[in-house]
C-alpha cells in the first residue's frame, strides 16, 4: 500500500502533495491571473487554495467552503484523449458533491470580469 500524507490532504499520496507543489511553483499565466483575483479571500470572503489535490486529482482551485472547483484548461484539452480524460474526472469530482467550473486559459485572460461574475453566481 501507498503511504499517504498525514497532514493537510486525506488519501493523497507523497507523490501527488509534491506533484502540486510543482504545478504552483510553474503556474501558467491564466492560473496567475486567477489566483491573483482569488488569494487573500478577496472573492466575497471566500478562501481559495491552488492545485490542491483530492484522492487521485490536482485541482487548479478549490474552495473548500463551498465545494467548488475551478479548472482553467490550456489549449492541450482541446486533444480528444485529454478531453476525455477530463469529462472523467469532472464526473467523478461532481459524483462526490463538488461543484465544478471551467474556464479556458483565454477566458481568464481575456474576460476576467466574466470569470469573476461566474464565480461569485456559484458562491453566493
Amino acid at each position: 500500500m501507498v503511504p499517504t500524507a498525514r497532514y493537510r490532504y486525506r488519501h493523497v499520496t507523497q507523490e501527488l502533495v509534491t506533484r502540486a507543489r510543482q504545478l504552483r511553483r510553474e503556474s501558467t499565466p491564466a492560473e496567475q491571473v486567477l489566483w491573483e483575483a482569488l488569494r487573500g479571500s478577496q472573492l466575497q470572503g471566500a478562501r481559495f487554495r491552488r492545485q490542491h489535490p483530492v484522492e487521485t486529482f490536482i485541482l487548479d482551485f478549490y474552495c473548500p467552503r463551498h465545494k467548488l472547483v475551478i479548472e482553467i484548461d490550456g489549449g492541450i484539452h482541446s486533444q480528444p484523449e485529454v478531453r476525455e480524460r477530463d469529462e472523467e474526472r469532472q464526473h467523478w469530482i461532481e459524483a462526490h458533491g463538488y461543484e465544478f467550473l471551467r474556464f479556458t486559459n483565454e477566458e481568464v485572460l481575456h474576460e476576467l470580469s466574466w470569470v469573476l461574475a461566474s464565480i461569485r453566481a456559484k458562491i453566493s
